[in-house]
């Protein structure tokens, strides 16, 4: 039975994510702000937007390597593309980040935030300094961006898209305070989609989960701890865009994130058997 309900759960879900809507010319001439854009899905995601036809404004940490995107984003047909290097662990940097777009762009209609700061799994990660580091980055910068960019977006019926991790929906070990700062995230957005419409402000949140990103910082922090595979930087992008670009509230790549997240509820010991899957045992806590 169990077996039978989890095929007709992934069949409606393949139905869903086949029949999005999405129409690649809604993008053209979008303004984009987009964070974490020098690796991984970020630069991914800056590859597609460039195809689409939008206006970019990038940033990250490394100058060095942002240069390299904005280079590929003029080949691949950008209109217009911009680049700020900033390190969202400084407080003051959110602001200089969004202004610098607005002077740029004129304007917003997706802040897509994709940065993360990554953390050692196991005990190595928890003190309380390298904590307050993660929730700046992981969290109060989503916030700060978020705010500052908020009035423009009111205006143009914008969109803002956050991606994150399964890890902000369903917890697991040797992660708790990145996780922390996911569910945080998890529940910032959750709250403020709630407070837009019932002030009738017409901006989309999407929230996306993606599993494991394939960049360096990611894969560095679970080394040894877990038995996932990174997640394809050009397809998740992918996923990433055509949800964000038709305003779903919700995107899962891989698809099965979703359903391991409706599993948390409903039948808490298969969650747990999936987990445990993903995770190498034999390996220690301690680093």
């Amino acid at each position: 039975m169990k077996v039978l309900l989890l095929v007709g759960l992934g069949a409606l879900f393949f139905a869903y994510y086949w029949d999005d809507n999405f129409d690649p010319a809604s993008l053209q001439g979008a303004r984009v702000l987009l964070t974490g854009a020098s690796v991984g899905v970020g630069e991914e995601l800056a590859y597609h937007y460039a195809r689409l036809g939008s206006h970019l404004v990038l940033t990250a940490h490394t100058e060095a390597l942002l240069q390299k995107v904005v280079g590929n984003c003029r080949k691949l047909g950008a209109p217009k593309v911009f680049y700020i290097a900033a390190d969202m662990a400084s407080p003051e940097v959110p602001e200089r980040v969004v202004q610098f777009a607005l002077d740029k762009l004129g304007g917003l209609d997706y802040l897509v935030m994709n940065h993360l700061g990554a953390a050692p799994a196991g005990t190595r990660g928890r003190s309380a300094q390298a904590t307050r580091w993660l929730m700046q980055v992981n969290f109060l910068s989503y916030v700060q961006l978020t705010s500052l960019a908020l009035p423009s977006l009111t205006d143009s019926k914008g969109s803002l898209v956050v991606v994150f991790s399964l890890l902000g929906r369903v917890p697991t070990s040797f992660s708790s305070p990145y996780s922390a700062a996911k569910f945080a995230l998890d529940s910032l957005f959750g709250s403020l989609r709630r407070e837009l419409d019932v002030q009738d402000v017409n901006v989309a949140i999407t929230m996306c989960v993606l599993g494991l990103q394939d960049r360096a910082s990611a894969a560095e922090g679970v080394r040894g701890v877990t038995r996932a595979k990174a997640a394809p930087g050009p397809k998740a992008a992918l996923a990433v865009i055509r949800g964000s670009a038709t305003r779903a509230s919700g995107v899962f790549y891989p698809w099965r994130f979703h359903l391991l997240c409706l599993l948390r509820g409903w039948m808490p010991q298969p969650r747990a058997w999936f987990i445990r899957q993903e995770l190498n045992i034999t390996t220690p806590a301690a680093a």
